[in-house]
C-alpha cells in the first residue's frame, strides 16, 4: 500500500480532470446552483411587489420539467399513440417527434434577460425610432380584472416593432409571452427570444402532432395563469388594413378553458405608425402576391449601420409617431356564458371590432387618405380637409401633435416629403405616383374609421368609391 506507483503524465492530468468534473457535479454546481437561485426567487419577489400582474410561477419553471410535464400530458401521450397507429411507426419513434416538438416550443423565462435586459432594450428603442404615444385605455376596467385570471393581450399586427413596443408599454403590468413564428428561430436570436418567455409555432405546420402538442402547452400555460399576448391575424399585414383573424391560438385557448378553474380575459390592443419600418417589403409582397419577405440579415444589417451614421452624423431623424391604445377587456367567462357550440368564430370577430375601433389616427396615415383622395392640394387645403375629417370622427382615438389640426398636417407632410412618397411643386403637394402603394398603405390603417363623402362638411375628407378603388387596388 505504501508502494510508489508511476504514471504518465497524460493519465495523471485525465484522472485529476475526471476527478475534478465529479466533485463540481456532485458537490459545487448544486450548491452554486441552489444560491443563484436563492438570489433569483429574492429578485423576482421584490419584482413582483411592483408589477401589476406578479410573473406565475408557470413561468418560472424549469424548462426542463415543463418539456417532461408537456410530454407527459394524457392528451399529448394519445395524440403519440394515435399519431404511432395512423403512420404505422412505433410508438418510441412517435415519442420522440413529441419530445422534439416541446423542446422547439418551451421557453426558458429569464427574469434578469426580460426585466434587465429586453425591457430597456425596449425602452430604448421604440423611443429611438419613434416619438412613442399612449393613447386611450380604460385604466380602471384595466385595474378591474380579477387577479387570478389569465390576461391574454390581443393586437393588431404591423410590424415587427409591435413586439418591442407592446414590451416596454406592458413592462409595469406584467411579463408578456409571446407567440413567434419561423423568422425568430435564429441563433442567436433564438435564445434570447426564448429567455424572454416567448414560444415558437410552425405556423404552416400541417403535422396534427404537433399542433396537439401545441394545444396542449397553450393550454398549460392558460391555466397556469400565463400573461401572454398574441396576434389574431396570425401575420403582418401587406396592405395596411385589418386582416381576418385566423382561429389557431385562440381555438386552442377557449377549447382549454376550465368554467371550474381561471377565468381568461382579453385585452384588445391597436397600434399605427407614421412609418412601418418593413413597408416597402410587404407592399412588394402584396404586389408579387405571396407571403415570402425577401429581407435577409445582411439587409438588416446594413440598415441600422446607415442609421448609425445618419446619427453619428447628425442627420437622423426618428419615423414619425407611433401610437398604441388599450381597449376595454372582454371576459371569456362573461362571453361565454350562455352560449352553445365552439364560440371561437364569434369571440374572433369581437376581439377584431373591438381592436379595429381603438386603432391610432396619426398624421401620416392622415395624409395619405386625403391626398389619396383629392390629388394635388395645397397646404391650407390639405389642413381645411384634415380639420374637417377630425371632426368627422368623433369617436376615434385621433393624436394631433400639440393638440393642433396645422401641427399634424406638418408632421404628416414632413414625413412623406422624406421619404419621397409626396411630391411637392407650385405650393401644391401630390401622391407620387409609383409610390402610390405605400401611401394606400398607411391609408388602409384607418380605411374602416373613415367617414363616407356625404358624412364631411362639404363634401371633403372622406374616400370617393373610386379613390378608394384605386388606393385598394395600388396597395393590392
Amino acid at each position: 500500500m505504501t508502494q510508489t506507483v508511476e504514471l504518465p503524465l497524460w493519465l495523471f492530468v485525465l484522472i485529476v480532470g475526471f476527478a475534478a468534473v465529479t466533485f463540481a457535479s456532485h458537490f459545487l454546481f448544486p450548491s452554486v446552483r441552489w444560491f443563484f437561485r436563492r438570489r433569483l426567487e429574492r429578485a423576482v419577489a421584490r419584482l413582483n411587489q411592483r408589477l401589476e400582474r406578479p410573473i406565475e410561477p408557470f413561468k418560472l419553471t424549469r424548462r426542463y420539467d415543463m418539456i417532461q410535464r408537456l410530454i407527459h400530458d394524457p392528451q399529448v401521450v394519445q395524440a403519440a399513440v394515435d399519431h404511432a397507429r395512423a403512420e404505422g411507426i412505433p410508438e418510441n419513434v412517435a415519442f420522440e417527434q413529441v419530445r422534439r416538438y416541446a423542446r422547439e416550443i418551451v421557453p426558458g423565462f429569464s427574469a434578469f434577460a426580460y426585466f434587465g435586459l429586453a425591457i430597456r432594450a425596449a425602452r430604448f428603442l421604440s423611443n429611438a425610432v419613434y416619438r412613442v404615444r399612449l393613447g386611450h385605455q380604460d385604466e380602471t376596467a384595466l385595474r378591474a380584472i380579477d387577479p387570478n385570471a389569465t390576461v391574454v393581450f390581443v393586437m393588431n399586427h404591423r410590424s415587427n416593432m409591435d413586439y418591442v413596443l407592446v414590451t416596454y408599454l406592458a413592462a409595469d403590468r406584467s411579463a408578456l409571452s409571446y407567440a413567434v413564428g419561423e423568422w425568430a428561430r435564429v441563433w442567436p436570436l433564438s435564445r434570447l427570444i426564448r429567455a424572454m418567455g416567448a414560444y415558437f409555432i410552425r405556423r404552416r405546420s400541417r403535422s396534427d402532432l404537433y399542433r396537439r402538442v401545441l394545444a396542449a402547452y397553450v393550454r398549460l400555460a392558460t391555466r397556469g395563469g400565463s400573461t401572454q399576448a398574441m396576434f389574431p391575424e396570425g401575420g403582418l399585414s401587406l396592405d395596411g388594413a385589418l386582416a381576418a383573424p385566423k382561429l389557431g391560438l385562440l381555438k386552442y385557448i377557449v377549447e382549454g378553458y376550465d368554467p371550474e378553474g381561471r377565468d381568461v380575459v382579453f385585452v384588445p390592443v391597436a397600434l399605427n405608425y407614421d412609418r412601418v419600418l418593413e413597408d416597402r417589403i410587404l407592399t412588394s409582397a402584396a404586389r408579387a402576391g405571396e407571403r415570402r419577405f425577401r429581407a435577409r440579415i445582411g439587409l438588416v444589417a446594413l440598415r441600422l449601420l446607415r442609421l448609425l451614421w445618419l446619427w453619428m452624423t447628425g442627420r437622423y431623424h426618428r419615423s414619425g409617431y407611433a401610437g398604441v391604445n388599450f381597449g376595454r377587456p372582454l371576459s371569456l367567462a362573461g362571453f361565454g356564458a350562455g352560449r352553445q357550440g365552439d364560440i371561437t368564430k364569434p369571440l374572433a370577430r369581437e376581439l377584431m371590432q373591438r381592436i379595429s375601433g381603438i386603432v391610432p389616427v396619426l398624421p401620416v396615415p392622415l395624409i395619405a387618405a386625403i391626398l389619396l383622395r383629392h390629388g394635388r392640394l395645397s397646404r391650407a387645403a390639405i389642413e381645411h380637409r384634415l380639420e374637417a375629417l377630425i371632426a368627422a370622427m368623433p369617436l376615434a382615438q385621433v393624436h394631433m401633435p400639440r393638440g393642433n389640426p396645422d401641427d399634424a398636417a406638418e408632421a404628416g407632410l414632413r414625413q412623406l416629403l422624406r421619404r419621397g412618397l409626396v411630391a411637392e411643386a407650385d405650393g401644391r403637394f401630390a401622391p407620387v405616383e409609383d409610390r402610390r402603394d405605400l401611401l394606400a398603405f398607411y391609408a388602409n390603417s384607418i380605411r374602416h374609421l373613415l367617414p363616407q363623402e356625404d358624412a364631411l362638411p362639404g363634401g371633403e375628407g372622406g374616400f370617393s368609391a373610386s379613390a378608394k378603388g384605386n388606393a385598394a387596388s395600388a396597395g393590392s
